[in-house]
C-alpha cells in the first residue's frame, strides 16, 4: 500500500508542478507579505453577504490559510478545528467518521450513530444532519464561519448551540486555482487542491474541480499474542493509519441574465482506524498523563485492530432567479453514505488486567461495531429575499428534510447481574434498526433601519421534527438465534412542532464600530437512542430541548484595520436539555434534565503592527451548570468497587453506582480557551521573502463525563504548531511541525467498568509543505 500511496502523491505533485509554472508566470505579482490590513470580512450568517460588523450575530471566521496550517500533518480536517476560534470544541471517541461539535459548551457526548447534535454543520448551503455526513472533510475551502448561539430562525432545528458553516471555493469566469501539499512523519501526506475557470468563451458556464488526499502509515503495534474468539491477530504497525480520498466537481451556469445554476457533486472514500483507547492509562487519583505512556503500543484481543471505512456521495443544485425587487433561491440536495466502524472499546486485553484469555472478563472486556448499511438524505429549500439595498429587508422560505437509514450494532459485553462482570455474554448483542427522520419548516426574517445607524431585525420559524426508529431483528452472536420482535415492542415514534425566533438591535456608530444585542430561541428535536436494544433494553428517548439565549457585543476596527477587536457576552438557559446517563434505578441512557444554564464571553483581537507582521488572538471563558436534583449518571465500577474518584454524591444499586450530577458543568465544556496565531514575513529581495509562523491553543478545565471525578478531566491541554520557509509570488515552501512539544493530551475517555481508558491527541509530526495559487 505504501508504494501506491507514494505513487499517487508523486503523480499529484508532478501534475501540479507541470501546470503551475505557466499560470504563475503570467499572474504572479511582486513579492507579497502576509495579508495586509484593510481586508473586509464578509459573512453570510443571515443568508446575505454582509460586512461582519453589520451582522448582529456572534460569528467567527477561519480562512483557508489557517486550515492548511492545521491540516499540514494529515490531521483530520474537522477535529483540528477544536479551540481554533473562541467557544468552539470538536472531539470524537469513534474516529474521523464521527466528529462531535460543541459551541459554548453545548453538544452531545453520545457515540450512537443516530445521535442528534445541537450544532448544525452546513456545507455549501446543505445541512449535514447525520453524524457521518458531518464528518465530510473540509477541502478547497473559501471560508469557515462559526455562528455562536441559537440560529433557529434561518437555519432550523438542531441549532440550539450554533452552526459551523463551510463555504467551498466556487466556479469562476476566470482561471483560478490553489494547491497545498505536504509530507511528514509516519508518511503523513496531505494534498488539498482546486482549479476552476470558464467552460465557454463568454464565461457563462464555468467549473471548479477540487480534491483532497490524505494518508498516514499505520504506526501503532498490537502486542497481543494470545487466543481470540473473533480472530484478532496482533502485529507491528497495524493501527493508526488512514487513507482519505475526496473529490468535488461544481458547474456554474448562467442561462440568462437573471438566472444562475450551480450543480455540485462530491465523493468520499475513506478507510482507517477507529479511535484508540489506552486501557489503564488513566491512573486513579490523578488526571495527569503518565510520563511513560507509550502511544505506539496497545494489546487488543478483540475487534481485529479497529478497522473503519466509509464511502459517501452527494449532489446538490442551487438555482437563483432574480425577480427584480426580490430573489428566489432553491437548494435541492441528496446525500448517501454507507460503511462500518469497529473498536476494542475496553482498550486492552482482559488477560492483562486480571482476566483469563480468551475473553474471560473478570476485569471487564468488550468491543463494539456499528454498520451504516445505507443512509439516504434528501432536502429541499426555497427562499425568497428582498434586495439588500433597501431600508426594509425581508426574506421568507420553507424547507423539507427526509433522512432514512438502516443501521447495525454489535456489542460484545460480558456480564452477570448488577454489572458483576463474568463470563456470561449479553444474549441479544446484534440488532438491525431502521431510522426515519423527517422535518419541515416555514420561516421569515425582516430588518428595518430605524435610523441611518440603528437597525432592528426579527425572525421567526415554525418547525416540525419527527423521528421513527424500528427494531427489525435481533440476534445472539453466540447461538446464532435470530429474533423478529413484535410491532409493539420494536417501534418508537416521536414528533415535535416548535417555534424559534430571534430579535436583535444593531447600532452602527460608524463603518468601523458597531454594537449589538440579541435574544434568540432555538430547539433540538426529540431523540431516540436505539443502541440500547443491543443490551436487550427498550429504546430510551428524550423530548425536544429549547435554548433561550441573550447576548450583546461590539465589533470594531481601528487604525485603518490594523487593529480589530470583537467582544461578546452571553447567557443562556436550555430547558429539557438532552443528556446521557441514568436515574437512580439504573433506567435509561438518554433523558431530559430540567435545565442547564451557561454564561461567558468571547473576545477576538487582530493586530497588524507592521505590514509584514500579524497576530490573531481569541479567548473564551465559560461557566455551565446542570440544574436538576433528580438526575444521575452511572459511574464506572467493577465488582461493587468504584473505578475512579467520584466527587458527587453517589447511590449504590447492587454493584452499580450512580452519581448525582446536579450542579455539574456540562461535559466537554472548557472553562476557558485561548488560541493564537502569528506570522512574520522578512523581504529578502523584490521577489522573495522569508517567513516564520506559529499557532497555539490552550484549553482550561474540562470534564469528559457528566459526573465529577478527579481522573476524567483535563486542565491545561495545549498544542503548538510552527512553520518557517520562503515565499515568492503566490508560492510558498516551508518546513513545519504540528504538536511541536510532542505533548500528550487526554482528549476523551471510556468510563465503563474499571477500564480507565483514555484517548489522546496525535503525536508530533514534522514535515515539509509546498503551496501555491493563481488567479
Amino acid at each position: 500500500m505504501r508504494k501506491s500511496v507514494l505513487a499517487s502523491a508523486m503523480l499529484a505533485g508532478v501534475a501540479f508542478v507541470a501546470v503551475a509554472p505557466a499560470a504563475f508566470a503570467q499572474t504572479a505579482p511582486a513579492a507579497e507579505a502576509a495579508t495586509d490590513a484593510g481586508d473586509t470580512i464578509v459573512v453570510t450568517a443571515e443568508r446575505r453577504s454582509e460586512d461582519i460588523r453589520a451582522v448582529p450575530v456572534s460569528v467567527a471566521v477561519m480562512k483557508p490559510e489557517l486550515l492548511h496550517d492545521l491540516q499540514s500533518g494529515g490531521s483530520d480536517t474537522l477535529l483540528s478545528l477544536a479551540g481554533r476560534v473562541p467557544s468552539l470544541n470538536v472531539e470524537s471517541t469513534t474516529g474521523r467518521i464521527f466528529p462531535r461539535f460543541y459551541i459554548r459548551g453545548l453538544g452531545n457526548i453520545d457515540f450512537y450513530l443516530g445521535a442528534s447534535q445541537p450544532v448544525s454543520v452546513i456545507q455549501d448551503d446543505v445541512v449535514m444532519e447525520h453524524v457521518v455526513l458531518k464528518s465530510n472533510p473540509a477541502f478547497d475551502i473559501a471560508q469557515v464561519e462559526v455562528l455562536r448561539g441559537p440560529q433557529g430562525s434561518l437555519f432550523g432545528r438542531n441549532t440550539t448551540a450554533g452552526i459551523v458553516k463551510f463555504d467551498t471555493a466556487q466556479p469562476t469566469a476566470t482561471w483560478q486555482g490553489q494547491a497545498t501539499g505536504s509530507i511528514g512523519s509516519r508518511n503523513s501526506i496531505n494534498i488539498d487542491a482546486g482549479i476552476g475557470g470558464p467552460l465557454t468563451s463568454d464565461g457563462r458556464v464555468s467549473f471548479r474541480l477540487s480534491g483532497l488526499y490524505q494518508h498516514r502509515d499505520n504506526w501503532i503495534s498490537n502486542t497481543y499474542t494470545g487466543p481470540s474468539d473473533d480472530g484478532t491477530v496482533g502485529g507491528k504497525n497495524v493501527m493508526g493509519g488512514f487513507n482519505e480520498r475526496d473529490v468535488r466537481l461544481q458547474i456554474m451556469a448562467q442561462p440568462t441574465e437573471t438566472l444562475s445554476l450551480r450543480l455540485s457533486g462530491h465523493y468520499r472514500d475513506y478507510d482507517g482506524t477507529a479511535s484508540i483507547f489506552y486501557r489503564g492509562s488513566i491512573q486513579k487519583g490523578t488526571h495527569t498523563v503518565p510520563t511513560n505512556l507509550d502511544l505506539t503500543k496497545v494489546s487488543y484481543d478483540e475487534a481485529q485492530n479497529n478497522p473503519q471505512a466509509y464511502k459517501t456521495k452527494g449532489v446538490s443544485l442551487k438555482a437563483v432567479q432574480e425577480l427584480g425587487s426580490a430573489t428566489l433561491t432553491s437548494i435541492t440536495a441528496y446525500e448517501y453514505s454507507h460503511g462500518s466502524s469497529r473498536g476494542d472499546t475496553d482498550g486492552g486485553a482482559a488477560a492483562n488486567f486480571g482476566g483469563t484469555a480468551p475473553n474471560i472478563c473478570a476485569a471487564g472486556c468488550g468491543e463494539s461495531r456499528g454498520v451504516l448499511r445505507g443512509l439516504n438524505q434528501w432536502s429541499q429549500e426555497l427562499r425568497l429575499a428582498s434586495a439588500d439595498t433597501e431600508r426594509f429587508k425581508w426574506q421568507v422560505g420553507g424547507i423539507y428534510f427526509d433522512s432514512r437509514d438502516y443501521t447495525e450494532f454489535d456489542q460484545r459485553a460480558y456480564f452477570l447481574t448488577n454489572n458483576s462482570l463474568g463470563t456470561t455474554p449479553n444474549p441479544n448483542n446484534w440488532v438491525l434498526l431502521h431510522n426515519v427522520n423527517t422535518s419541515w419548516a416555514v420561516f421569515g426574517q425582516a430588518s428595518y433601519d430605524l435610523t441611518e445607524k440603528l437597525r432592528l431585525t426579527a425572525g421567526a420559524r415554525l418547525s416540525n421534527d419527527t423521528k421513527n426508529t424500528t427494531l427489525l431483528k435481533t440476534a445472539d452472536t453466540v447461538t446464532g438465534v435470530v429474533t423478529f420482535p413484535t410491532t409493539a415492542a420494536r417501534q418508537v415514534r416521536l414528533s415535535s412542532t416548535q417555534p424559534s425566533f430571534d430579535v436583535s438591535l444593531l447600532y452602527r456608530a460608524d463603518q468601523d464600530l458597531s454594537f449589538y444585542a440579541r435574544v434568540a430561541r432555538g430547539f433540538r428535536g426529540p431523540t431516540i437512542q436505539g443502541r440500547s436494544a443491543v443490551f436487550n433494553s427498550p429504546f430510551s428517548t428524550a423530548n425536544s430541548e429549547k435554548n433561550t439565549s441573550w447576548e450583546a457585543g461590539l465589533k470594531s476596527a481601528w487604525l485603518d484595520d490594523s487593529l480589530t477587536f470583537n467582544l461578546t457576552g452571553f447567557y443562556y438557559t436550555v430547558t429539557d436539555i438532552q443528556l446521557n446517563g441514568n436515574d437512580s434505578n439504573g433506567n435509561g441512557v438518554l433523558f431530559n434534565a430540567d435545565k442547564a444554564v451557561g454564561y461567558g464571553a468571547e473576545a477576538e483581537l487582530g493586530l497588524r503592527p507592521a505590514k509584514n507582521l500579524r497576530f490573531d488572538i481569541g479567548v473564551s471563558v465559560l461557566h455551565t451548570q446542570i440544574k436538576d436534583n433528580s438526575v444521575y449518571a452511572q459511574a464506572g465500577a467493577a465488582g461493587g468497587v468504584l473505578s475512579e474518584t467520584v466527587l458527587n454524591p453517589t447511590v449504590r444499586v447492587g454493584n452499580n453506582y450512580f452519581a448525582q450530577i446536579n450542579g455539574n458543568p456540562l461535559p466537554n465544556a472548557p472553562k476557558f480557551n485561548l488560541n493564537m496565531q502569528g506570522r512574520y514575513d522578512l523581504p529578502l529581495s523584490d521577489a522573495v521573502r522569508a517567513f516564520v509562523g506559529a499557532d497555539f491553543n490552550l484549553q482550561g478545565y474540562t470534564m469528559y463525563v457528566p459526573y465529577k471525578t478527579v481522573e476524567y478531566t483535563s486542565n491545561g491541554n495545549y498544542e503548538l504548531g510552527a512553520k518557517a520557509g520562503v515565499a515568492w509570488g503566490r508560492m510558498e515552501l516551508a518546513v513545519f511541525a504540528r504538536n511541536v512539544t510532542n505533548r500528550k493530551n487526554l482528549i476523551g475517555v471510556i468510563d465503563t467498568s474499571n477500564y480507565r481508558a483514555g484517548i489522546y491527541n496525535d503525536p508530533r509530526v514534522i514535515g515539509v509543505s509546498l503551496s501555491g495559487s493563481f488567479r
